[in-house]
């Protein structure tokens, strides 16, 4: 099971939890960095590994709050250990329960975590919150430009890529859509599948066509051919594989990719442009183990990348060769996500449920 499992429940968490967390004050749980933290994170000289290298080995592990699967985090936290030498104590979960944790813990002064990995949006909230370091790392030259976040507090190490995918035997690669007008043809009629309250690619592609016209644009969609939804990614690739949706409008790649090699009669493809949603790493502001911290934070967006990409996870490090980034891609601003949920789901509900 790949990512796209854990990122469809962390946006339906996202769904249950974000309007409060959208109110919060941004200063609830601001804290000033350790001095430690804050002096290690300006490091830019050419001792900056050593130093951090032999401070992680002194404090001899890294706790890590992660919502990569466990499958794919192990390999990458092994590869870490050898290297390093350092053990790495793993809280795995979803991205709205890693975040959760974190903010419960800031609000009762406990300082466990030292790096976190997850969701671009989560990442976006505890920037907010203050409860981020950010750190000048030498790897960001290695990066897309997209991975660079404002304020630096935290970046992204890969990135979730909506594409539409076809029932192979039942659809011709010659009849697919070029543009989303062309899901006006009554052809379509019963044919179409979105995946549950997808409310930030829905965001985007409207915004994409300008977005008076495409919303507009989608309630015709709806209105002469329907749109059904599904609860979930995964259920909606299947449902494609099986025939039932001949083609889905909203998909991970690196799910069909997965499914194709296992001979299932499924196809990617994307009208326009893929959506990307950003995943990233960070450090605490008050890491306990700010070496290790650091220096696994650096770790992530190096040796990890080549990694990742080995398990179909579309990473930001250009020098490492990754699937899709070489499409047209809409790279999705996590800080605009949280900003804008409540007018996308009012949006999205206005269009696909209260139409009919």
């Amino acid at each position: 099971m790949r990512s796209h499992q854990m990122l469809d429940r962390a946006m339906k968490g996202l769904k249950l939890s974000l309007l409060c967390l959208l109110f919060w004050s941004t200063s609830a749980y601001a804290v000033s960095p350790s001095p430690e933290a804050a002096r290690l994170s300006a490091l830019t000289g050419a001792d900056r590994a050593q130093v951090l290298i032999d401070g992680a080995k002194k404090e001899g592990v890294v706790n890590v709050y992660t919502s990569i699967p466990v499958k794919d985090f192990g390999p990458v936290g092994q590869a870490f250990e050898k290297k390093y030498g350092v053990k790495v104590n793993l809280w795995r979960a979803s991205a709205k329960n890693v975040a959760e944790r974190i903010l419960r813990e800031a609000g009762g002064g406990l300082f466990s975590v030292d790096a976190v990995d997850t969701n671009g949006p989560q990442m976006e909230q505890l920037r907010r919150e203050g409860l981020l370091q950010k750190v000048e790392s030498p790897a960001f030259k290695q990066l897309i430009p997209e991975a660079l976040m404002p304020g630096g507090e935290w970046t992204a190490t890969r990135l979730n890529i909506f594409t539409q995918a076809y029932n192979t035997k039942l659809l011709k690669k010659s009849d697919l859509p070029k543009s989303w007008n062309d899901l006006l043809d009554p052809k379509w009629k019963g044919m179409l599948g979105i995946k549950s309250e997808q409310l930030d690619w829905f965001a985007a592609i409207v915004g994409s066509l300008g977005e008076q016209k495409g919303l507009e644009l989608f309630r015709e969609i709806v209105r002469r051919n329907g749109v059904s939804e599904r609860d979930g990614a995964s259920l909606l690739t299947n449902l494609t594989i099986a025939g039932e949706v001949p083609l889905a409008l909203t998909v991970y790649n690196y799910n069909i990719e997965e499914q194709k090699e296992t001979g299932a009669p499924i196809d990617w493809f994307v009208v326009s442009q893929g959506v990307a949603i950003p995943t990233g790493s960070g450090v605490s502001r008050r890491a306990p183990h700010p070496h290790a911290a650091i220096l696994f934070y650096d770790f992530m967006l190096t040796d990890a990348q080549a990694i990742l990409a080995q398990r179909s996870f579309v990473v930001t490090n250009k020098e490492i060769k990754s699937g899709l980034r070489d499409i047209p891609l809409k790279v999705l601003d996590s800080g605009v996500i949280l900003d804008e949920y409540p007018k996308w789901d009012r949006l999205y509900k206005e269009v696909f449920r209260n139409a009919r």
